[in-house]
């Protein structure tokens, strides 16, 4: 007999979507589709999700196994979850013994986003006193500099695409990255409503089918972003008795971008002026209008910059928070009551995520414990990260769902379920809407979730702390007391469809209460208080390597279902002629840190001195991408610097 299981995607995406998992009497998943029960995903999913019930069956760890082998190989056997706990639990206690607490490493994000598999488990580790990253990955700088003048980063909701006359993307290729919100802004230009704006350093899939194109040299997008101030302040576009009531020194913000000349936006930006002045038109005529900033722009090394500018724009056309970044920081859930931060006396110790592969190769942590995450690909300076993992005095367990990368530099491997086999509570970083997440099938062989794993290590370790051990949907319950609008905890669990209360948009959580131009909080921290435009110097052969999603994968997810990331590199047909490379050529791309072996594809779509590669790949070699990403961290929000990693390139001989 057919079931039908109302569920939601959890995975590290803007969309979120409502699914319907249809399952036979065997208790295989058949097929899953979208749920129209979310107006905002509707029932349509993306090239990965629509896959879920071929991958949920791929390359599954399905029980628990102890290394036999050097590292790095897949040299395992498998043992019981009685001998995987004691050796955990033996090993946890030797290294708190002999190290302390802070020797112990607990690493973890967003592979599944439900707040029971990512947050709740943590407690186990705040309860002793481990070590925790501080989540700079991925979107922490763009949060910071967005707060720096309105306070919160949180911005308009998917609803506004639709109602906005003029839509900017601005470093967001939302054709591939979050489908749903595009659909959106295609359905507000069908109907006749608005303009699509994309603004972009390569020709993306959304900049192919933009109305307004404007392509910036990696890096100037603080300059562009004047460039528009200074036409809409010369225009008299901007609006005098909003920015009086609701913001803070415009006066300095004013005579910032009316210093900057043509010529000169022209020669770092690489933009013509009639092109800036479109998009300043556009701006000016086209009320209201939304700016949707991506995540990639801000993994830079002066990305933070790059945001604080473009986000400022809507202020001076009179619009509360008229961009959209994030609204994580918009809902009212208490994480720290679900991670047990609530309960601790002291801090836990934190380091940095970004520079997390010196810390780990200098010996800083004696036991590592991952889950909901493939560090192995995706954190930078990859050749420090290996070199740690494979010390001597490193112990490593991995908690997967499937054998990954990371898997080969792991001591223990432990199974877990994928969201289709367990129930949880996922919360969108873009709309509102919230429906529990319930079980499909059961738990592929021996896996165990993660707070079964972190209770049984509790009880092993004897730890008695109450809190542990609470009821999780309780804690739940708890967590989310005050984030509905339309119902209870009670209600969700029932099945209903709830929406996020969400934080006022003209409220400020600046020191001035306002929209601030000028940023107190930015000026006592030793920051510009105004955004800056750094200098951007190559030399003769170097290339700046940009990396971005793409459609068919989730980081590095769905490589069993799509095959290996295609590993190609992007060149400008001139850069190409110059180096003597064709389109199909092995070529090099190596820095100080390392090098990479990929396929050459000569194009148009990217601007002399740039290269653009799919996010996360592996080379013809085995290497990954990665490698030539710095540890290097921004001054704002100590995210990383991807899109400013510096290569050289040769062809392959």
């Amino acid at each position: 007999m057919l079931r039908v299981v109302k569920t939601v995607c959890p995975r590290d995406c803007y969309d979120t979507c409502f699914l319907k998992v249809h399952v036979d009497s065997k208790g295989k998943v058949l097929k899953v589709i979208g749920d129209p029960e979310n107006p905002i995903t509707n029932n349509f999913l993306c090239p990965r999700t629509i896959r879920d019930n071929e991958y949920v069956y791929k390359n599954r760890v399905l029980y628990p196994h102890i290394r036999i082998g050097n590292k790095p190989s897949n040299s395992f056997k498998r043992i019981s979850w009685e001998e995987a706990l004691n050796i955990i639990a033996d090993k946890l206690m030797e290294v708190i013994k002999e190290h302390g607490s802070k020797a112990v490493l607990h690493l973890e994000y967003a592979g599944n986003m439900g707040l029971l598999t990512w947050y709740f488990p943590l407690r186990l580790w705040n309860a002793i006193g481990a070590t925790g990253t501080d989540y700079t990955i991925c979107s922490a700088s763009g949060h910071e500099a967005i707060s720096l003048h309105y306070g919160s980063s949180y911005g308009a909701l998917p609803e506004e695409i639709e109602k906005a006359k003029l839509i900017v993307f601005w470093g967001f290729n939302a054709a591939v990255s979050s489908i749903h919100l595009w659909r959106l802004a295609l359905k507000a230009r069908k109907e006749g409503r608005a303009k699509i704006a994309v603004i972009d350093s390569r020709v993306s899939e959304s900049a192919e089918r933009a109305d307004i194109f404007l392509q910036p040299r990696p890096g100037s997008d603080v300059a562009l972003a004047y460039g528009i101030s200074k036409y809409l302040i010369e225009k008299g576009y901007i609006d005098e008795k909003f920015i009086s009531k609701y913001t803070y020194g415009f006066e300095e913000f004013k005579r910032e971008a009316l210093k900057w000349s043509i010529k000169t936006l022209e020669k770092i930006t690489n933009v013509p002026w009639c092109k800036i002045e479109a998009i300043g038109e556009a701006y000016g005529k086209l009320r209201p209008s939304l700016t949707l900033i991506g995540f990639g722009i801000q993994k830079s090394i002066y990305g933070a910059e790059a945001v604080r500018a473009i986000s400022l724009i809507p202020a001076l056309l009179g619009i509360h928070r008229g961009f959209y970044y994030s609204n994580s920081r918009g809902w009212s859930i208490d994480i720290k009551y679900l991670t047990g931060e609530c309960f601790l006396k002291r801090k836990t110790p934190i380091v940095s995520q970004v520079r997390l592969a010196k810390l780990i190769e200098e010996g800083r942590f004696k036991f590592i414990y991952i889950y909901n995450m493939n560090p192995l690909l995706t954190l930078p300076d990859q050749q420090s990260l290996r070199k740690g993992l494979i010390r001597n005095d490193v112990f490593v367990v991995l908690h997967e769902v499937r054998w990954t990368e990371t898997a080969r530099y792991s001591d223990i491997v432990l199974p877990a379920p994928s969201y289709l086999e367990k129930d949880d509570v996922v919360i969108s970083y873009s709309h509102r809407y919230v429906r529990l997440s319930r079980k499909a099938i059961e738990p592929l062989g021996e896996s165990k979730d993660e707070i079964w794993v972190m209770r049984n290590l509790a009880k092993k370790l004897g730890i008695r702390k109450e809190w542990i051990y609470e009821d999780p949907w309780e804690a739940l319950r708890k967590a989310l007391s005050n984030a509905f609008e339309n119902g209870s905890f009670e209600d969700l669990v029932k099945g209903k469809v709830l929406k996020l209360k969400y934080k006022p948009k003209n409220k400020y959580q600046t020191p001035s209460g306002r929209i601030e131009f000028y940023s107190l909080k930015a000026k006592s921290h030793g920051i510009n208080p105004l955004p800056q435009q750094e200098p951007l110097n190559l030399s003769q052969n170097e290339f700046i390597l940009l990396n971005s999603a793409t459609l068919n994968y989730t980081h590095t997810q769905f490589t069993e279902i799509y095959g290996p990331i295609p590993p190609i590199a992007y060149i400008n047909t001139q850069d190409a002629k110059r180096l003597g490379i064709k389109s199909g050529d092995l070529i090099v791309l190596e820095n100080n840190l390392g090098k990479i072996l990929v396929k050459a594809e000569v194009t148009e779509k990217v601007m002399e001195k740039t290269v653009w590669m799919p996010r996360q790949l592996v080379d013809a070699n085995g290497v990954p991408q990665n490698i030539l990403v710095p540890s290097k961290t921004q001054n704002i929000g100590n995210g990383p610097i991807f899109n400013s990693t510096r290569v050289k390139i040769r062809k392959f001989s």
